[in-house]
């Protein structure tokens, strides 16, 4: 009974580790401009690793200490920990499934169309409050100023591969027909009129192109591309904790068993 409770522990203390990475995502996710002006998944995440941090401890105690309740409670929590996390990655993936780039001409750059995206996504920033909030944020952050910094001749930006909130929201659409002064300056052409967003750039450095869809749909690709490199740190530690809870699961099961048979042979004694 006792290997198999130290057993049970180690197992436990492997689910604890597994938490890690999980925090880990959630707190990168955080650190990032436009993750942190959105403020959508990092949260969620966080607060679900260190749940789980916690439930496993519970376990790893009980197993150690011999408390069978606390076992009981870490099968239980853990299961429904699993199925959140399960379900969180299933729901990450899902709405991250649309949402690409588009090529033009003579530029290596992708720009991006909101409508590309899942209603669940859009549906975060056409909401003309939250994009306010939203938008408040993007342009206090040196994304845009950075450009200014690293590109000078039109062709070395034209060639450059730039994020797709730098593409969607530090510059006006291409197909606006801009011509190009430096990356945050554009001249305006006589005639505007290929999109409704051409009249809303401004090269006034707080404004740009913020209030453009363009802005919003770079800001869902870069969610997009983020979000997809967490999910796959979460399905990584979804996997280890579905093999984690099974082992447990498996070894309390043994133990109890060792120890009916214990207890059954004894009475013979």
């Amino acid at each position: 009974m006792a290997l198999s409770n130290n057993v049970i522990a180690a197992i436990n203390f492997i689910a604890l580790l597994l938490s890690i990475p999980i925090i880990g995502a959630g707190i990168w996710l955080a650190t990032q401009a436009d993750n942190a002006c959105v403020q959508l998944l990092q949260w969620p995440v966080i607060v679900l690793g260190i749940v789980i941090l916690l439930v496993a401890l519970t376990g790893f105690i009980g197993a150690f200490w011999r408390i069978s309740w606390l076992l009981m409670f870490y099968l239980i929590a853990m299961l429904v920990l699993i199925i959140l996390l399960g379900s969180l990655v299933l729901f990450v993936f899902s709405v991250t499934m649309r949402g690409s780039g588009h090529t033009e001409p003579s530029r290596a750059y992708l720009e991006y169309h909101l409508d590309d995206f899942s209603l669940w996504l859009q549906r975060r920033v056409r909401s003309s409050h939250k994009w306010e909030r939203i938008r408040t944020c993007l342009s206090s952050t040196t994304t845009c100023a950075e450009l200014n910094q690293n590109y000078r001749l039109p062709q070395d930006f034209f060639n450059a591969h730039i994020s797709p909130l730098q593409s969607g929201c530090c510059k006006p659409p291409t197909n606006c027909g801009f011509t190009y002064v430096n990356p945050t300056y554009w001249i305006s052409p006589i005639s505007n009129g290929a999109s409704v967003d051409c009249s809303k750039w401004s090269n006034e450095q707080t404004e740009l192109c913020y209030g453009c869809d363009s802005c919003k749909a770079g800001l869902l690709a870069n969610l997009k591309e983020e979000w997809r490199n967490a999910d796959l740190i979460l399905l990584i530690a979804l996997i280890g904790l579905v093999f984690v809870y099974l082992m447990a699961f498996l070894a309390l099961k043994n133990a109890k068993s060792e120890n009916l048979f214990r207890r059954h042979k004894q009475g013979y004694v």
